[in-house]
């Protein structure tokens, strides 16, 4: 399996010798407004893509977490093709059919694609009222024959439903969506630095590859500030931080 960070929450995934982009979120950087009632004014995204988006657009499927801007943009529903299989949560397929995808496969368990068993998880974007009005998330978790089983968090932040997915799953690489994203009031809508120590622990035999950082205006975990906590707390053999761009290799 190799695994390419693009930018933010955007994965490309190979595996099974087929290609998977995850929650593809392509625009130019600060072509989208900023997130309001946050201290950090800048326009979205924060960076740009670390390739041309045109090296992104011809893929086996699409697997999306759910349809919030930074997660999937009007520049991904454009310039994808209306044709390529899309796997969401149930409450996404009219929004994504509305933007013109035909072949859109709800995931309420699991289903299998091409020997891939994908199967959908459950997690919290965030807690009380801000939770709520953050509506439905999910993470997957990919399996195949000869392949490392693969655990993607989703928007989400340490919770029982996280838990129970490794408990169930027990993946050998569990992807985090990271950043400490939050508004000015109100707690955090997904992981923390502390939420991966939490991760860690409950999955002491997994890699950890932390995503979700520095491209997009709530979040507030940084790269260094990551990296710096994951060596005082001894876990650099586990957790993994990849830079934009930056592709990694598993063997099952």
């Amino acid at each position: 399996m190799k695994i390419q960070l693009i930018r933010h929450a955007t994965l490309l995934i190979d595996i099974n010798e087929k290609r998977i982009l995850l929650d593809p979120m392509l625009s130019a950087a600060g072509t989208m407004p900023a997130v309001p009632d946050v201290a950090n004014t800048f326009n979205n995204p924060l960076v740009d893509l670390p390739m041309d988006k045109s090296e992104l657009i011809h893929v086996d499927s699409l697997i999306l977490t759910h349809t919030h801007r930074d997660h999937f943009d009007d520049t991904a529903m454009q310039l994808l093709p209306k044709s390529t299989q899309v796997f969401c949560q149930p409450t996404d397929k009219e929004k994504i059919e509305e933007a013109g995808f035909y072949e859109v496969q709800i995931i309420d368990q699991s289903y299998e694609w091409n020997e891939i068993t994908i199967s959908r998880t459950e997690g919290q974007h965030g807690t009380g009222k801000i939770g709520q009005k953050m509506g439905p998330v999910s993470g997957f978790v990919l399996q195949s024959k000869g392949e490392p089983s693969l655990y993607i968090t989703g928007d989400t932040i340490w919770c029982p439903e996280v838990q129970s997915a490794i408990e169930k799953y027990q993946p050998q690489i569990i992807v985090c969506f990271a950043g400490a994203a939050k508004f000015s009031s109100g707690d955090p809508i997904t992981m923390t630095k502390e939420d991966i120590n939490k991760v860690s622990k409950q999955a002491p035999s997994a890699k950890i590859v932390v995503i979700h950082l520095e491209a997009w205006n709530h979040c507030s975990l940084s790269r260094q500030e990551l990296k710096e906590y994951v060596a005082e707390e001894a876990l650099i053999d586990q957790v993994y931080i990849p830079y934009d761009g930056e592709w990694m290799v598993f063997q099952k």
